[in-house]
C-alpha cells in the first residue's frame, strides 16, 4: 500500500501547453499561456494568484468544464480532448468531486437529499446509505434532514464536501472553499480536506487567494498574466488547527512573497 501522506509519483492531472484564448468581437484575450504541469495521485496543492491571473479558467479547465484552446489535458490517463461531452459528463460524475466557495446547495432540499443528488444521476444503488456515510465523515450525521438555512455557513460547507465525496472521487477541486467562512469554521473544514488526503489519498487541488490557507497544503503553484510563475513545495504543511493565523504583513513575508518577488524562482522545468 502506498504512503498516503506522500504522493506515489503518478500523475493524475497531467497538461502541457495548455492555452485558453476567448474572442469577444474584434478582441483576443489570451487567458492562459501555455501552461504546463503535472499532480501527482494523493498531493494536496494550491494554486495562487491575483484577480484575472487565469486561476478559475485553469480550474474549469482541470475540472473538464471547459476545453482548452490548445495543448494537451490527460486525465487519470484519459486525453480529454478526444471526449465526448456525454463523456465529460462521466468523467466529472466519477473522478472528480466539486466544491466552490458559495456551497451552491439547493434551498429546499435536506442535507441527506443534496448529498444524494450525484448518485441518483449516476444510477448508484444504496444511495441513502452512502449519503449518511458521507455526512458522518464531514460531522453531519445529526443534521440529515436539515435544510441550508437552518444550518450555519460552516456546516452548510460541510454538506458540499460530503456532496463531493459521495461518489469516492479520486480528486476533489475548490474553488475558494473557506472563503466565505470565519475563522473557526474555515479551520474546520480545512481540517475535513487534510484528513480526506491523508486517510483516504484523495488528490486535492485548492484554488486560493490566501497565503494562510495554502500553507496547509503540500505544494504552492502560482498564476499571474496566465502563466506558471512559481511552483514550491511547502516544507511542513501546517496543520489545520494547530497554528494561530499570523498578521496579513507577517504572511507575506514568507515563501509566497519571494515567489511574487522572483517570477521564475521555483518554477516547474
Amino acid at each position: 500500500m502506498n504512503d498516503l501522506h506522500s504522493p506515489n509519483g503518478v500523475p493524475v492531472i497531467d497538461i502541457h501547453d495548455i492555452t485558453k484564448t476567448y474572442e469577444m468581437g474584434k478582441l483576443t484575450l489570451n487567458v492562459l499561456k501555455g501552461i504546463s504541469l503535472q499532480i501527482k495521485r494523493g498531493e494536496f496543492v494550491s494554486i495562487m494568484g491575483p484577480s484575472g491571473s487565469g486561476k478559475s479558467t485553469l480550474m474549469n479547465i482541470l475540472g473538464a468544464l471547459d476545453q482548452p484552446t490548445s495543448g494537451e489535458y490527460n486525465l487519470d490517463g484519459e486525453d480529454i480532448a478526444k471526449l465526448s461531452q456525454v463523456d465529460l459528463a462521466r468523467i466529472r460524475n466519477r473522478k472528480i468531486g466539486f466544491v466552490f466557495q458559495s456551497f451552491n446547495l439547493l434551498k429546499r432540499t435536506s442535507a441527506q437529499r443534496q448529498v444524494e443528488l450525484p448518485l441518483i444521476y449516476a444510477g448508484a444503488r444504496d444511495r441513502s446509505k452512502r449519503a449518511r456515510a458521507a455526512l458522518e465523515a464531514v460531522g453531519l450525521q445529526d443534521r440529515l434532514d436539515h435544510l441550508p438555512s437552518e444550518l450555519s455557513g460552516g456546516q452548510q460547507q460541510r454538506v458540499a464536501i460530503a456532496r463531493a465525496i459521495v461518489g469516492d472521487p479520486s480528486i476533489i477541486l475548490a474553488d475558494e472553499p473557506t472563503g466565505n467562512l470565519d475563522s473557526k469554521s474555515g479551520t474546520e473544514v480545512m481540517q475535513i480536506f487534510q484528513r480526506l488526503n491523508q486517510e483516504q489519498g484523495i488528490t486535492t487541488v485548492f484554488v486560493t487567494h490566501d497565503p494562510w490557507i495554502a500553507r496547509h497544503t503540500q505544494r504552492v503553484i502560482m498564476i499571474r498574466d496566465g502563466q506558471i510563475v512559481a511552483d514550491q513545495q511547502v516544507a511542513e504543511p501546517l496543520v489545520a488547527g494547530e497554528s494561530e493565523r499570523p498578521s496579513e504583513a507577517e504572511e507575506l513575508q514568507g515563501i509566497f512573497e519571494a515567489a511574487y518577488a522572483t517570477p521564475n524562482a521555483g518554477a516547474a522545468d
